[in-house]
């Protein structure tokens, strides 16, 4: 394993029953890089972050953090942001703030609350009277209020208008160690195409694409047009 790489799976297999996910796929991603995991519905995205994080264990081959198998010791420096809320419908911004604080050592309370500040939110107001939208500002400035060696964002802006997404793109980029590595599962990305460094597409249960968006863009397309590209011939 090089130091340069943050990740390094092989041969790693997910099923869903007779579903096929990820089909014996061995990939590294570099440390200290901006990357987008793409790739359309059911490709397996969610489900690697999943891996990643520990919310999986019924895998085959391995996946290291660090040179870690996930558990305690990658959870310590990986920040991970769901699709879905995982703030409780009673819990107030301060109670989900208070909570992150009390969990993470490397949580910066006043960041977080200068953040959803900076977002506009309330921060008396509860969980269960907020939007999809306020709710992912709520989940972004506690996952970005981490002093994370790796940042995991799955569909970090699904939920929010266009004119919103770039202030949280905006937010993203400058509130995360700038040493860390950021893994961005979206679709849309037409919004995020001018922050990623590395790209990863993932099709048909495989990793069809891994590399740098300076080498994959050298002939002036765009990544959306790579993306079209891959995927047209896959399906």
């Amino acid at each position: 394993m090089s130091e340069n790489n943050i990740i390094v799976a092989e041969g790693l297999s997910k099923s869903y029953g007779k579903h096929l996910v990820l089909d014996d796929i061995s990939f590294t991603l570099p440390r200290g890089e901006v990357i987008g995991l793409f790739g359309p519905n059911g490709c397996g995205k969610s489900t690697f972050m999943k891996i990643l994080t520990g919310l999986i264990h019924d895998y085959k081959g391995t996946v290291t953090i660090n040179g870690e198998k996930p558990g305690a010791m990658t959870k310590a420096v990986t920040a991970y942001l769901p699709e879905q809320t995982f703030v409780h419908d009673w819990m107030r911004n301060i109670d989900a703030v208070d909570y992150f604080n009390d969990f993470f050592n490397d949580f910066n309370k006043e960041k977080a609350l200068d953040m959803i500040k900076r977002f506009g939110l309330d921060p008396k107001q509860k969980a269960k009277t907020m939007s999809k939208g306020m709710q992912e500002k709520l989940l972004l400035s506690l996952t970005m209020s981490r002093d994370a060696q790796l940042y995991i964002l799955d569909e970090p802006m699904g939920g929010v208008d266009p004119a919103t997404r770039g202030q949280i793109l905006d937010f993203i980029m400058k509130n995360y160690a700038g040493t860390s590595t950021l893994l961005i599962s979206t679709h849309l990305i037409n919004d995020l195409e001018d922050v990623f460094t590395h790209a990863v597409f993932l099709g048909n249960g495989k990793v069809l694409l891994n590399d740098s968006v300076e080498n994959i863009l050298q002939d002036g397309k765009s990544i959306e047009d790579i993306f079209k590209e891959v995927f047209s011939n896959v399906w």
